[in-house]
C-alpha cells in the first residue's frame, strides 16, 4: 500500500480543514486506517481511526465533535471543523491490514504503511 496524504494549511483558529489520503497498491478495503498527528516536543498520537468496513470510528477526545474521518473506495479523509491552535502538527495517514473484530484496537499506533505526512498550522 501506498499513501498519500494531501490537504493541509495554515488557517486560523476557528477554521476548517479537509485532509485526504489516497491509497494505491493494494485492495484498499481489506485495511484498517487512521489519522496520526506530532507536534513538536509531543508525542504522536492517534487522532482518529477508522476499520476496515467503516463500521468502526474513533477519536482522541480533544477532537470529538469536531473532526469526522470518514473512506470511500481508495480515499480516506479527515474533515476538521473549528480547529484550535493546539491541533497545529504534522499530520499522518495510515493503513495496516485489518483484524477480527475483537482485535481491533483503534489506540494502537502499530500501523504497516504510512504516507509522507502534512502540516496543519491553526494560528490563534
Amino acid at each position: 500500500v501506498q499513501l498519500q496524504a494531501s490537504g493541509g494549511g495554515l488557517v486560523q483558529a476557528g477554521e476548517s480543514l479537509r485532509l485526504s489520503c489516497a491509497a494505491s497498491g493494494r485492495l484498499f478495503g481489506n485495511y484498517d486506517m487512521g489519522w496520526l498527528r506530532q507536534a513538536p516536543g509531543k508525542e504522536r498520537e492517534v487522532v482518529a481511526a477508522i476499520n476496515w468496513s467503516g463500521s468502526r470510528t474513533y477519536y482522541v477526545d480533544s477532537v470529538k465533535g469536531r473532526f469526522t474521518i470518514s473512506r470511500v473506495r481508495s480515499s480516506l479523509s479527515l474533515q476538521m471543523n473549528i480547529l484550535k491552535p493546539e491541533d497545529t502538527a504534522v499530520y499522518y495517514c495510515a493503513a495496516r491490514p485489518r483484524r477480527i473484530a475483537s482485535a481491533y484496537d483503534p489506540t494502537s499506533h502499530e500501523y504497516d504503511y504510512w504516507g509522507q505526512g502534512t502540516q496543519v498550522t491553526v494560528s490563534s
